[in-house]
């Protein structure tokens, strides 16, 4: 389960800028984007954060997951295409292996709504 460790990342981030903060803050939600390519799964990605937060400064905070479609795009027929995650990653057209992910692969905080203690 990957999304344990891509959790303890998250967490070690928001944790940088909440120390660097003047003056402490409730965060409320932290908002993530995840590409399909990364083969993240939000609902155990979600229950990771839960565990690992925890008594924690991210207690009570939730997780709100933008997840970000895989988009190839084929040379050989010059148009984007959206690959089979697991089944066909080729392109549907001419059967050329995908070389050009155009998105997809995105792993990111977007941004946290949080308020003043």
């Amino acid at each position: 389960m990957h999304e344990t460790d891509m959790t303890k990342a998250l967490i070690m981030t928001v944790k940088d800028w909440y120390d660097s903060q003047p003056q402490p803050y409730k965060i409320d939600k932290v908002h993530l984007i995840v590409g399909e390519f990364t083969c993240v799964e939000p609902a155990s990605l979600e229950f990771a954060f839960e565990v690992q937060t925890r008594n924690t400064f991210l207690e009570g905070a939730t997780l709100a997951i933008k997840e970000i479609p895989l988009v190839a795009y084929c040379h050989h027929c010059q148009e984007e295409y959206k690959p089979e995650i697991g089944l066909q990653y080729s392109c549907p057209k001419c059967n050329s292996p995908m070389d050009d992910i155009r998105s997809g692969r995105e792993l990111k905080i977007d941004r946290l709504e949080y308020s003043c203690v």
